[in-house]
């Protein structure tokens, strides 16, 4: 996965964020299992409070096994 960083809130200017996590209750499902869920991250401005950008930290556990791409690989 890229990493991508924040500098410049698109709403207010603000260069100052904060991340946050979203609970059970804001777990992102695979759209073919429930079984197979990942926690919601946020970056928040400090500044406005806006959420800027919302993510996974690992989208390969939304896969199946079978579909993950193995090390190395690309």
């Amino acid at each position: 996965m890229k990493k991508i960083r924040m500098t410049k809130c698109r709403f207010c200017g603000g260069t100052e964020f904060i991340t946050g996590y979203q609970n059970f209750y804001g777990a992102v499902y695979s759209a073919d299992s429930l079984m197979r869920s990942t926690s919601l991250y946020h970056t928040i401005c400090r500044d406005c409070g806006s959420i800027v950008r919302s993510y996974v930290k690992d989208p390969e556990k939304l896969l199946k096994k079978s579909e993950r791409r193995k090390e190395g690989e690309e």
